[in-house]
């Protein structure tokens, strides 16, 4: 991955003139001052951990070799893959590096690693893929930390094709996975946009959602075990699908962004690869039609794999096809939606049908399978032109909720109003755009992705836009995160969504896993005394 920006190198592309032109005229944007730094300019802390922190860690995973304290291995596991990371690794700062990085390759290994750095008080972050956008790789308060690399850990242990579940380790990358369970004749079904470099052990550390949600579930939802290394044991959660045996530890490690313990393998749901796939699109007259069309086909079916609506400025800008930014303004108003289908062909006409009906009484146009087979092939490009925009000199950044049905419009209407009253009242006009991607029979998630320039001072000026958001999103009774976690970023706000008897029942939690305090020190878990108002 790309050390300073999103995935494969190979794959970046500069901006057409034409999006350059209409950032410079529409937003102010002006390229930046100077280029980002290069990875030979960037120089790191020196190390805080002694020659025989490292010895014992060396042990730990039986050859020094698997310990890293190179520079480039330090800078690439810095932060994670939001725009602030991104604005400060390429402006050279590798002030939150990781001490050292270390890369076990079996579940002993970690549990040798963890009781290791308890003993000695150094802080331990799990990392995958290194794509979490809320400041989950980077711990506060810490003397010491290292990276917890699990990509020696990327097997598929086992497939069982009689109760269709498969045992993954955690570093496995998701293509990779998917390629190895269709040699079994399965597919897990989990597209998020971090598909092509995150890891099954991120996915449920983070609670991830797919971009086919609506037909495969959420990560969480997949899961049916774990293996979960903590400093103080582990735990092996999971005997059967189902259980009345008290409350489900599955769902207190799951989310818990490494806060709790490392785990080291998953069991998940699969299922058999579908016989067909069909994408097609839909303009509907405004974005609460569109809404309504949605929630129609979430609470009384049938329900397709994806579904998904952008609003009025995404569907003009034309998000949806990021390879072909800018090229829905000529079009007619509108909101587009992108429904996809899997499964045998028969099944898949029936549930056309069925759509097509909803859609149609929604004031819908189809539009054929055109922008769904557009969306379905630049499915994961989106961040690789949040690169271009940043190189252009733009600010861009995503945020996401979710909320109850009836709840959703006030929600969405909060969220704009705190995006523009903060950003133009700074002498920056954003454009904000929006779509649905994860529904359900009671809500929906919101997702919005922001352009403004940059402001004197990008770091700090899209640190007040998102701490507005972030009051907004509260105040209008939505969730602070519906799939991309809590970090530290959302922490204080994720504390009073859950209240502070929530926030001392994850704390005690926390102290009888970890009381040394060594996991992901900062991140989830608030602080004794975090405000609530």
């Amino acid at each position: 991955m790309l050390w300073s920006g999103w995935g494969d190198p190979a794959r970046a592309a500069p901006l057409p003139e034409s999006v350059a032109g209409l950032l410079r005229d529409l937003l102010g944007v002006r390229p930046a001052a100077s280029a980002p730094v290069a990875l030979g300019d960037i120089a790191v802390p020196a190390s805080r951990l002694s020659a025989d922190d490292l010895d014992a860690l060396a042990e730990a995973v039986g050859d020094a070799a698997h310990v890293r304290t190179g520079t480039e291995a330090r800078v690439r596991h810095t932060r994670g893959k939001s725009t602030p990371d991104l604005l400060r690794i390429r402006a050279g700062d590798a002030s939150d590096a990781p001490d050292a990085v270390v890369l076990p390759g079996s579940h002993e290994e970690v549990l040798a690693v963890l009781r290791a750095c308890a003993a000695r008080r150094i802080a331990v972050v799990p990392f995958g893929g290194g794509t979490s956008v809320v400041g989950g790789l980077a711990p506060q308060g810490v003397t010491g930390f290292v990276a917890l690399d699990l990509r020696r850990m990327d097997a598929l242990v086992s497939v069982d094709t009689v109760s269709r579940t498969a045992v993954l380790q955690p570093g496995l990358r998701a293509p990779r996975a998917e390629e190895l369970l269709r040699e079994h004749g399965h597919t897990l079904g989990h597209y998020p946009q971090s598909y092509e470099w995150a890891t099954i052990g991120g996915f449920a550390a983070a609670r991830s959602s797919g971009q086919a949600s609506a037909g495969y579930g959420r990560f969480d939802d997949m899961v049916l075990g774990l293996t979960v290394a903590t400093p103080e044991g582990e735990l092996d959660l999971g005997r059967a699908p189902r259980s009345a045996a008290g409350p489900d530890l599955r769902q207190l490690v799951l989310g818990s962004e490494g806060a709790f313990g490392v785990i080291t393998s998953v069991t998940v749901r699969i299922h058999p690869v579908p016989e067909a796939s069909a994408y097609e699109g839909w303009r509907l007259p405004a974005f609460g039609a569109g809404a309504a069309a949605l929630r129609r086909i979430a609470q009384d079916g049938p329900l397709p794999v994806v579904l998904r609506l952008s609003d009025e400025t995404e569907t003009m800008i034309g998000l949806a096809d990021p390879e072909a930014v800018g090229g829905g303004m000529s079009e007619a108003s509108g909101c587009l939606a992108v429904v996809g289908y899997e499964g045998a062909p028969g099944e898949i006409a029936r549930r056309r049908d069925e759509v097509r009906a909803v859609m149609l009484a929604e004031g819908g146009e189809p539009l054929g399978p055109g922008p769904g087979d557009k969306w379905e092939h630049g499915r994961f490009n989106a961040p690789y032109l949040r690169d271009s925009l940043l190189d252009a000199g733009a600010l861009v950044e995503t945020l996401e909720t979710a909320a109850f049905w009836s709840a959703v419009p006030a929600l969405y209407a909060a969220v704009r109003e705190a995006l523009v009253g903060t950003l133009a009242g700074a002498g920056t006009p954003p454009l904000v755009m929006c779509h649905i991607s994860h529904v359900y029979a009671a809500g929906a998630s919101l997702y919005f992705t922001v352009v403004s320039a940059q402001g004197a001072d990008a770091v700090a000026h899209w640190t007040r836009a998102k701490h507005a958001v972030n009051d907004a999103i509260i105040a209008a009774g939505g969730t602070i995160s519906h799939h991309h976690g809590v970090g530290t970023d959302h922490r204080d706000w994720h504390a009073r969504e859950i209240g502070p008897l929530g926030g001392a029942v994850l704390r005690a939690v926390k102290d009888r896993l970890d009381p040394a305090g060594v996991l992901n020190p900062g991140v989830l878990i608030p602080p004794s005394g975090a405000p609530q108002e």
